[in-house]
């Protein structure tokens, strides 16, 4: 069995996201995670034509009911929008980045690609035998609106230094239970932690079904080293010291 991770970088390795178990999603058009109050993980076929516009949705699909409504930060420097000049020092040497994918691209893509230059990666698929069995979303907690409004519903939570999110891990459903997963967030992590990241945060929804929940059960994390940072019995939060 060979086994090889990849980064999403490029319409190529896009091309290699695995379908979602239940095919009501689809990782390659969900914007849950971009947005505090909109986004959804709706499978939108339209989205993958890259010449095609595409309109966020005014709901996601599985909104948290105890976060406030309509909030979203001020500034957000890894938004596929935001100015790249104001994340240079006008005092050290011009920064040269790699300039992230924005034109004749889906919509998905765009978005995994928009922190490239500063970051890095954003998603990374696991492959069996070149087969995609497995998929993770990941990236500091100023790419994700979302995680940012849920952790400030628990205040108990480190604010420094602040984690980087896993926000979605997910296998196939043929591929499942057979530490696919697990092996994949290990990779996720150890890359983390090279990028200079003390911690890491997930939060799943035992509100939804396995295949609708974006993170995963508490029981695949604390298998990966990550404790019960916030023990809710609907939404909890697992961190772990990288």
């Amino acid at each position: 069995m060979a086994i090889e991770i990849i980064d999403i970088a490029d319409e190529g390795s896009f091309g290699l996201i695995p379908p979602c178990a239940d095919s009501r999603f689809d990782h390659r058009t969900c914007d849950y995670w971009e947005y505090a109050d909109r986004g959804s993980k709706a499978s939108r076929a339209v989205w993958l034509d890259a010449r095609a516009p595409t309109q966020a949705p005014s709901r996601g699909l599985a909104d948290n009911p105890f976060a406030p409504a309509q909030r979203e930060p001020t500034f957000n420097p890894f938004a596929e929008d935001a100015d790249e000049t104001d994340m240079d020092n006008p005092f050290a040497p011009k920064v040269v980045r790699e300039r992230p994918l924005r034109e004749g691209v889906p919509r998905k893509l765009a978005l995994l690609d928009r922190g490239r230059g500063v970051f890095g990666s954003y998603a990374k698929v696991l492959l069996v035998d070149d087969e995609s069995v497995a998929y993770c979303q990941f990236g500091p907690l100023s790419a994700y609106p979302r995680a940012s409004r849920l952790r400030e519903l628990y205040p108990q939570l480190p604010q420094s230094p602040l984690p980087a999110v896993i926000t979605c891990i997910a296998t196939t459903a043929d591929a499942r239970r057979a530490g696919h997963a697990q092996r994949l967030v290990q990779a996720v992590c150890a890359d983390l932690a090279g990028r200079g990241f003390a911690a890491v945060e997930a939060y799943p929804d035992l509100t939804l079904s396995e295949n609708e929940a974006s993170a995963a059960r508490p029981g695949l994390w604390h298998d990966l080293g990550f404790a019960t940072a916030v023990d809710d019995e609907r939404y909890p939060v697992m961190r772990r010291e990288l």
